[in-house]
């Protein structure tokens, strides 16, 4: 009785803090004082400051490109190494290989972007590509990083796969490239699309190895916002913050909706 009389403050003390941070951003974005701090009035004239800002549209508009491009890139190569350790078990390279694709995820971001920036300034001066540091070189460096994760996720769901499904496919005759693409292809479909939405999050997310690999007028919208709370959080800051956040709420609510709707039907059949 006593634990769960702690229960309901404690959850309420969690909730609270991580939280109460994101409602004081969201309240403070209608704010009508530049002032952060100081509330001053109801306005919503923030929100025209951000879409009036061509720095914040262009870095918005670059940001979206890279993950996406980022995205793709990642879920093609990822999957491919994650076919290759899962049904490959023994194979020259297979350690090098799970190794390597392993050590984005536990290397820091500042050691990951150095490197990454060093790779490119001997490829530019070895053999003239990539010229300069950019979009490509942005996207070059996040589908290195982000396929980490693909592989992490795709691999868990390939590993829990029914072979009898592809062995069945195969003793009627279908070739190797025909199974993966009728059988095992439609089954990890749910993650495949897991691994491409933490992917575009992971780069759309990204500071520290974009600010190492980028170059003039490549600013990603993170270091856009970066640069501009430097100098203190301005209130079209805190705008564009809540019109991400409600995007997001928004597709988790959309998601949840569609999970609750599919639920009924899976219990029927």
């Amino acid at each position: 009785m006593r634990r769960n009389g702690l229960l309901l403050p404690a959850a309420a003390l969690g909730f609270a803090f991580l939280y109460a941070p994101i409602m004081s951003l969201v309240i403070f974005s209608f704010n009508e004082n530049r002032l952060v701090t100081v509330w001053s009035g109801f306005s919503t004239k923030w929100y025209g400051e951000v879409f009036a800002d061509p720095q914040l549209l262009d870095a918005a508009r670059l940001s979206l490109q890279v993950a996406i491009s980022a995205a793709t890139i990642a879920l093609v190569l990822g999957t491919l190494c994650a076919v290759a350790l899962v049904r490959f078990r023994r194979f020259r390279g297979r350690t090098v290989l799970a190794a390597t694709v392993s050590a984005p995820l536990v290397m820091p971001d500042v050691i990951t972007g150095l490197a990454l920036l060093l790779l490119f300034v001997a490829m530019e001066t070895l053999i003239g590509w990539p010229a300069g540091r950019g979009l490509l070189t942005i996207i070059l460096a996040h589908s290195i990083c982000c396929m980490a994760y693909v592989v992490v996720v795709v691999q868990s769901r390939l590993a829990d796969l029914d072979l009898s499904l592809e062995e069945a496919a195969m003793d009627l005759g279908a070739t190797p490239v025909r199974v993966f693409f009728d059988i095992t292809l439609p089954i990890i479909t749910p993650a495949l699309i897991s691994g491409w939405l933490l992917a575009f999050t992971i780069s759309l997310d990204d500071l520290v190895i974009a600010s190492f690999v980028s170059g003039p007028g490549s600013s990603t919208l993170p270091m856009v916002i970066f640069s501009k709370v430097k100098l203190g959080v301005s209130p079209d800051v805190n705008a564009l913050a809540t019109i991400i956040i409600g995007i997001v709420a928004l597709g988790v609510l959309v998601a949840t909706l569609l999970q609750l709707r599919a639920r009924p039907k899976r219990q029927v059949g």
